[in-house]
């Protein structure tokens, strides 16, 4: 959850609190249970409490309410009561670290940040002035399905759904600074999200600073030596993708870290062997030959080597892998399914997002209506430009940003198509329903081209059109 070791540097301060009963009032909460305790907070599942209230919060300038879930929330408690003034300094740093992540850079594969108080509890002492940070609740966490086993046909998808939250992490201009299993959250209909960002660094030209924290197992070469300064160590972009490396790795090694030894400590030592070219980098034998690749990238052993492999061109990269078929006749739920998307979110600049395709149009008898798989996406009416989906270029080739035309369309959109191929490029959806077929639909008058592609698994409708001429599917 938060970093392998808490503000003061010790193992942790939370082993000796005594946990919050169920039924126990924060704010407007009330606790049902633990969930898990970190370095320096204790996160609880939490539903909407009645009018009585026996502990109550103070506002925190600045925070944002937003509604709950309808299965309940987390609640994140970092008490401060009894440290040293550095220590709760410390604490309150990261918490505004992670209100501010929450509030300027929210995304459906970050964790939702819904308030943040100070609570008032003088009949509990330990977290009488605790710092409490109400977000989305999860279903559980990789680590968990990581040591339940990940289902082979799930593994792409929770990489891939990684991958697409540092994406927006980072062109929102926000490193991590702490990926690891434990805090990438599942939902209920399976959907993958980055959390905890107790650790997150803004960045300021190419680099932030941080405190000198975090989870040794995920730490690139070069932050074992960097030097500490007066505004903390030096992190960059490519320590998440280290990071992200390693979790792959574990993904398709059943949990099997890449750098060998039985303690993190030692883990750590081979990491420096290897990032100072003393030791060769040797990778589990279980994970696929795509994937061996991108790992092997992502765990280049300097930051200069791995600078060109960016969040994007990873994100890229993996959409454009070949489609792995869905179990015939049945739709995988659960919370080991994640999320798909990549391409057809606006993930290839500015450029790719100016145009838009009319909303709301009576539709014809050619006509398909765009449907998104994101239920925040599905919900809303303002057409942000994080929930667009992208139409391809040309169906044969890969659906990545290259592939995709300036013209976005959202759910809802209802377009006119002219006729279909069959047997273009294979597309998965959220479900892991796929598909090899396209529709060509009509752009506005004087686009350029005239027609773009829409995969079949991204509209409900199966209008019966001609196949495509040639020509056209070309």
């Amino acid at each position: 959850m938060t970093p392998l070791f808490a503000p003061d540097g010790t193992a942790g301060r939370d082993e000796g609190l005594e946990p919050l009963p169920p039924g126990y009032r924060v704010g407007a909460w009330e606790v049902t249970e633990p969930i898990g305790t970190g370095g320096w907070s204790t996160v609880y599942a939490a539903r909407r409490a009645g009018p009585h209230r026996r502990a109550s919060g103070r506002p925190r300038p600045g925070s944002g309410a937003g509604a709950p879930e309808p299965g309940g929330v987390a609640l994140k408690i970092m008490p401060t009561a009894g440290l040293a003034p550095l220590q709760v300094r410390r604490i309150v740093e990261s918490a505004h670290r992670e209100v501010e992540l929450g509030r300027r850079a929210g995304h459906p594969r970050l964790i939702g940040l819904l308030d943040s108080f100070v609570l008032a509890a003088p009949e509990h002492p330990s977290v009488d002035g605790a710092i409490v940070l109400v977000m989305e609740r999860a279903a559980g966490s990789l680590r968990e399905l990581l040591d339940a086993g990940v289902p082979e046909h799930h593994r792409g998808r929770i990489a891939e759904g990684i991958c697409e939250g540092l994406v927006h992490l980072h062109r929102s201009g926000w490193v991590h600074a702490d990926l690891k299993p434990e805090n990438v959250l599942l939902g209920e209909d399976g959907s993958v999200k980055l959390s905890d960002f107790g650790l997150a660094t803004e960045l300021t030209g190419t680099h932030g600073y941080a405190p000198p924290l975090g989870t040794l197992d995920y730490l690139p070469p070069e932050r074992w030596r960097a030097p500490l300064g007066e505004y903390g160590v030096q992190v960059r972009t490519s320590a998440d993708i280290w990071a992200l490396g390693v979790v792959v790795h574990e993904i398709f090694a059943s949990g099997v870290p890449p750098f060998p030894g039985a303690t993190p400590l030692a883990r750590g030592a081979a990491v420096q062997e290897y990032g100072a070219g003393r030791a060769p980098l040797r990778l589990d034998a279980a994970v696929p030959p795509f994937w061996r690749e991108l790992v092997a990238d992502c765990l280049s052993p300097s930051h200069a080597a791995r600078a060109p492999h960016t969040a994007e061109s990873l994100l890229a990269r993996i959409a454009a892998r070949p489609g792995v078929p869905a179990p015939p006749g049945r739709r995988v739920r659960g919370r080991a399914r994640a999320a798909v998307l990549a391409a057809a979110l606006c993930g290839g600049g500015a450029a790719l997002c100016s145009d838009t395709v009319g909303h709301g149009l009576a539709a014809p008898s050619d006509a398909i209506r765009v449907f998104n798989a994101e239920r925040g996406c599905q919900e809303r009416a303002d057409r942000d430009p994080q929930c667009s989906l992208g139409l391809a270029i040309d169906p044969h080739r890969p659906y990545t940003a290259e592939n995709v035309v300036r013209t976005r369309v959202w759910h809802g959109d209802v377009l006119t198509a002219d006729c279909q191929v069959p047997d273009a490029q294979p597309i998965v959806d959220e479900e892991d329903l796929r598909s090899t077929r396209w529709f060509r639909v009509r752009l506005p008058r004087g686009s350029v081209p005239p027609g773009a592609w829409l995969p079949a698994v991204r509209t409900k409708d199966r209008p019966a059109l001609p196949d495509c001429p040639l020509t056209a599917a070309r």
